[in-house]
């Protein structure tokens, strides 16, 4: 993109207030912690109902960005840039991104559907690639949001477009079709995601097919009850494996890990052989085969390109690397947009100084290559990387380009280079195309561990965060917690994105717990909620802030800060209100605030209580004496002391069920791992953690025979065992053992058999399709916790805390 501010403008038809309407333009941003922003992006300040862009403008404008869409110029910005001013930013944004669509006149295929959108157009994106010049919506970019972005970065070398469009509600989808202005339209299928955003299965039908209004093709699986609601004008070209009716009919066959396909289409009667046999993976396949055949694709084009597909990864991984390194992998895909979304992810990655970016050829920019690499030049310098590691033929062209740059003609020359490398203590970021097979790099790079792992969903700490955030006032502060390491999850790998979030507080229980994460880096406050007295010096010497809850502990921290010759260093006050474990009692407060206000040595940050049962919607009352009683005894604090002073007692429960609580700030602690006692409020919350393993072995068991410790399993009837390496050293419970729980397995329920082991348990396979090697789920999005922990009699923090460190986390945003 490159187009006159003025042009844009003019195609907002909108208030213009600057210093230079002539400023050329060639990228647009959302987020002000970019480090890809600079004087030729344009900025749209976005507005929410609990966060607002605006406030980052001026320092935008002190780090160089010069122009900005928005709803009012901040004070003491005029005359400082140029702005766009507009009612609505959003809204903006979306009209730029039709308008620029206008300004590009080459087929393009949308995508909608309920599942299997991303992988669709990842599909689309290597059938196609041979033969065109694509732009393709980077990772999950299908929003409000997303597609105008996607859309703006197309360029004049691209000649066919692949944009998915994503809704949860009605009136969302007409805005994204005139953005993405599809010619060919792909409907995946229509599943239950989002159905509480719909009255019913029918209006979501109608909502997505919005999208295909002035398509010359819809491709879908053939379905009377869609194609009811299809306009008589919109031409279908349909696939079916029931209905011979079908433009195209499939038979399939599974023959062990593959699956064959017979394809009958008009004349053609031929066979394609795919490396999958999962229903949904097929699916995705025959829409792909269909746009195929409607490019009038040969036969023999079809077989050989859809054999080739792979699964498509849609994550960025962080793994722990050899030598204390800490991997980002992306080796699944190289293109521009990816690229620079990979680079902003690595920004939130800041455990080490060193930052190194391994990179194949990109395929498919649509800019010429001096271009191309001419931005991932500025990309690199502009997100200061400390060494590039190129490989391939193209992109060592330019490697004169690149900063500290070590090149190589492919992947085996640098696999064969790998020990002079000398990676250590440094973030590695791994980009490349799939044709480069950087998967043999990560393997490399990857401390070996534990075939379990625990993988955190950093999109859904994010969202959690954010579900939480919209319930309370905005001015309402946010305390999360990060104790217990990250209720099991990791607490600096989610404290760094909570830091991102732009959480106020973080919170710990213990002060090794804080010292770990400011040793990595963590700048935001934390707060120590149970400090031992031995511990206060540690606290001072990393600048960690204690919750104070007596007048022993006051008086200690007192003559501690006062031998270091500090002053008002912040101190937080826990009142006893009803949990009766640690706080003042009411009639320890007189000395207390006759102490605080005759010293300097300390400020009171903030006062806080603890709800005994904030989940309990039955015993309101003992609550609400809670809360108010912890006003008047705060307020009896408040009042005695110059200076402004914070109160929070709600926790995630209290958040939702005691909103007279709120006061200055809440804390969130495991509502933002996923988990909360409330059924209804589980629907809103997003799985964090899932528990997986894989399959060791499988035997064939007789009548008779006996499985694990004290032969606790006798066989009844001729059984299909597997053995999964995970077991109560890892955190699983052995009251989840003996029939009582059950893994999943292809997402079936594989009961467990006899006792859990130390390192491993066994689970029935019988009636389960699977082979060693196969994944297993502990727990997850489909066996969540709070069913485990129904079952054994326990709470989910329990199970949650007890994943044993020896199990790997690996984080990953979608």
């Amino acid at each position: 993109m490159a187009l006159p501010l003025q042009q844009i403008v003019s195609a907002l038809d909108c208030e213009f207030k600057g210093i230079d309407s002539s400023l050329v333009i060639d990228s647009v941003s959302i987020d002000s912690r970019s480090h890809q922003n600079n004087e030729h992006t344009l900025f749209f300040a976005l507005v929410g109902p609990h966060h607002d862009a605006h406030q980052y403008i001026p320092q935008l404008i002190q780090e160089g960005v010069r122009s900005f869409v928005v709803q009012t110029i901040p004070e003491g910005c005029e005359g400082k840039a140029n702005f766009i001013l507009v009612p609505n930013s959003l809204q903006a944004l979306q009209d730029f991104g039709a308008y620029y669509r206008t300004l590009f006149h080459f087929p393009v295929i949308g995508i909608t559907g309920s599942n299997g959108k991303t992988i669709v157009k990842e599909w689309l994106n290597y059938l196609l690639s041979p033969d065109y010049n694509i732009i393709r919506s980077p990772k999950s970019y299908n929003s409000q949001v997303g597609v105008p972005l996607s859309v703006i970065g197309i360029n004049e070398m691209h000649n066919l477009g692949i944009f998915e469009a994503g809704i949860s509600t009605v009136n969302e989808m007409q805005q994204l079709q005139r953005i993405i202005q599809p010619t060919i339209g792909i409907l995946t299928n229509i599943g239950s995601a989002h159905d509480e955003g719909f009255a019913d299965v029918a209006q979501k039908i109608k909502e997505k097919l919005k999208l295909f209004t002035s398509v010359e093709v819809l491709i879908l699986n053939k379905n009377k009850t869609i194609e009811a609601f299809l306009s008589k004008s919109i031409k279908t070209f349909t696939w079916s494996t029931q209905d011979r009716a079908a433009d195209v009919f499939f038979q399939k066959k599974v023959v062990g890990n593959q699956s064959d396909l017979l394809i009958t289409y008009k004349k053609l009667c031929f066979k394609v052989t795919i490396p999958f046999t999962d229903e949904a993976s097929l699916e995705n396949i025959m829409h792909c085969i269909l746009t195929l055949l409607y490019l009038n694709y040969d036969q023999d084009s079809i077989q050989q390109r859809v054999s080739a597909l792979y699964p498509v990864e849609m994550r960025l991984k962080v793994k722990n690397g050899i030598y204390n390194c800490t991997l980002i992998d992306d080796s699944y895909s190289s293109d521009f947009q990816s690229l620079k979304i990979a680079l902003d992810f690595l920004q939130s990655q800041k455990q080490h100084k060193k930052r190194t970016l391994i990179i194949s050829d990109i395929l498919q920019s649509g800019l010429t290559d001096e271009e191309l690499y001419g931005r991932v030049s500025q990309l690199i310098i502009s997100n200061k990387i400390t060494r590039v590691i190129s490989v391939g033929h193209t992109i060592n062209t330019f490697k004169a380009k690149f900063l500290n740059a070590t090149a190589f003609e492919s992947t085996d020359a640098l696999i064969n280079a790998f020990d002079t490398l000398n990676f250590s203590d440094e973030t590695i970021l791994i980009k490349g195309a799939r044709t480069f097979e950087f998967e043999r790099i990560v393997s490399l790079l990857e401390e070996k561990t534990h075939e379990t792992v625990l993988e955190i969903n950093l999109n859904a700490i994010s969202h959690n965060y954010n579900y939480y955030k919209s319930k309370v006032n905005p001015k309402t502060k946010i305390m999360a917690m990060v104790k217990a390491f990250g209720y099991g999850s990791g607490s600096f790998e989610i404290a760094k994105l909570l830091a991102h979030l732009k959480a106020d507080y973080l919170g710990v229980a213990f002060a090794d717990e804080g010292i770990e994460l400011k040793k990595a880096g963590i700048d935001i406050p934390i707060m120590v909620m149970n400090p031992e007295m031995t511990t206060f010096r540690s606290i001072i010497q990393y600048q960690l802030e204690p919750e104070i809850y007596s007048l022993r502990g006051l008086k200690a921290f007192l003559k501690i800060v006062e031998e270091k010759g500090l002053k008002h260093y912040p101190i937080h006050i826990k009142l006893n209100t009803g949990m009766n474990r640690l706080g003042f009692d009411a009639e320890m407060l007189p000395e207390l605030i006759a102490i605080v206000k005759q010293t300097k040595l300390v400020s009171i940050k903030t006062i806080l209580s603890h709800l005994a049962e904030s989940d309990n919607a039955s015993d309101r009352e003992f609550t609400l004496g809670q809360i108010k009683l912890f006003d008047t005894l705060s307020s009896e604090i408040v009042q005695q002391l110059d200076y402004k002073i914070t109160r929070h007692i709600c926790n995630s429960s209290g958040i939702s069920n005691y909103p007279e609580g709120e006061f200055d700030m809440v804390r969130v602690g495991v509502g933002l791992y996923g988990v909360s006692n409330d059924e209804t409020e589980m629907k809103y919350l997003e799985t964090v953690g899932t528990m997986k393993s894989v399959i060791s072995q499988i035997r064939t068991l007789k009548v008779g025979d006996t499985v694990g410790y004290n032969r606790r399993f006798l066989v009844e009837k001729p059984t299909k065992m597997a053995v999964v390496p995970v077991g109560y050293a890892d955190g699983i419970s052995r009251k989840w053992g003996r029939g009582v729980g059950y893994l999943l397995v292809n997402g079936q329920k594989a009961p467990i058999l006899g006792s859990i082991c130390m390192d491993m348990l066994m689970i029935d396979v019988t009636n389960i399709h699977c082979a060693e090697g196969n994944e297993v789920v502990v727990f997850g999005k489909d066996l969540p916790v709070t069913i485990i922990a129904k079952a054994i009699d326990t709470i989910p923090y329990e199970i949650l805390t007890g994943i044993s460190r020896r199990v790997s986390r690996i984080f990953y945003r979608e």
